[in-house]
């Protein structure tokens, strides 16, 4: 339904930044429904791009989808810089903690999602952030992002 395919590139604009919807929602966007008839799913194919989460109608990424994005943004947007030696845990799915995060999009806020990329810009995961953006940098403890999907975990 072109309703529908409207409804969810608006919910990632407001949500990522203009011309998000486009990048992630091409044409041939399958819907799948809740038992409410609310949009559950956006699919491209057999491959989840997002999920609409019921109880506040954001998006959460699947990995396909935050490639999307990563690919339509220009770094830092929505992006979570950890250092070297942490990326063979974010590739098994594990969280990304504070303490190897070395840089981060300051308009993150806790709870947006995130990519979280390695030092050279190259995708490993995407998750929630716990943190706002500005704390990743000046926290040395805790998580920073709750990983969902990694590369290697999809």
């Amino acid at each position: 339904m072109p309703g529908n395919l409207q409804r969810v590139r608006r919910i990632a604009d407001f949500q990522f930044g203009r011309g998000a919807g486009e990048a992630l929602f091409p044409d041939e966007t399958v819907f799948s429904y809740s038992n409410t008839k609310r949009i559950r799913y956006a699919n491209l194919g057999k491959t989840r791009l997002v999920t609409i989460r019921a109880g506040d109608g954001r998006l959460t990424l699947g990995y396909s989808a935050a490639e999307r994005l990563h690919a339509h943004f220009a770094a830092p947007k929505n992006r979570v810089v950890i250092i070297e030696d942490a990326v063979p845990f974010i590739l098994n799915g594990k969280n990304a903690m504070a303490k190897h995060v070395i840089a981060s999009d300051l308009m993150i806020m806790a709870e947006d999602e995130v990519l979280v990329v390695d030092e050279n810009d190259e995708l490993l995961a995407t998750g929630m952030a716990i943190l706002a953006g500005i704390e990743m940098i000046g926290i040395s403890y805790g998580t920073a992002v709750k990983v969902r999907q990694s590369k290697n975990r999809q």
